[in-house]
């Protein structure tokens, strides 16, 4: 049955944890090594969820995570700095020279 009322189609809501500093915004990762194929995954618990099929050896997937994130969100690799979680699933990522909204716009358009 139809209300002949327009439904309005619904946004993306994208609930990341994201920390603004003077250099750009800290981005919280969920990252998955040795995974069948690459690409961003989602948010899960407000953090962006990245697949790499590189092993987690000698930073071969934390390499592979930064390149990826690069390519996603149309960044250059200099934008992109692992600030902590070298040997863990959970990273922090500086990525410069943004602002929080540019940076889930892109999130948005590559997911």
């Amino acid at each position: 049955m139809t209300t002949g009322s327009r439904q309005r189609a619904k946004q993306p809501f994208i609930v990341l944890n994201l920390e603004t500093t003077s250099e750009g915004v800290i981005l919280s990762v969920k990252a998955k090594a040795a995974a069948r194929k690459n690409g961003v995954m989602g948010v899960h618990d407000g953090a962006l969820k990245i697949a790499v099929t590189q092993a987690p050896e000698r930073g071969k997937a934390n390499r592979a995570i930064l390149d990826l994130l690069a390519r996603s969100l149309g960044l250059r690799k200099s934008q992109i700095e692992l600030l902590s979680g070298e040997t863990s699933p959970e990273k922090r990522i500086l990525i410069r020279a943004i602002n929080q909204e540019d940076l889930i716009r892109r999130i948005e358009a590559a997911g």
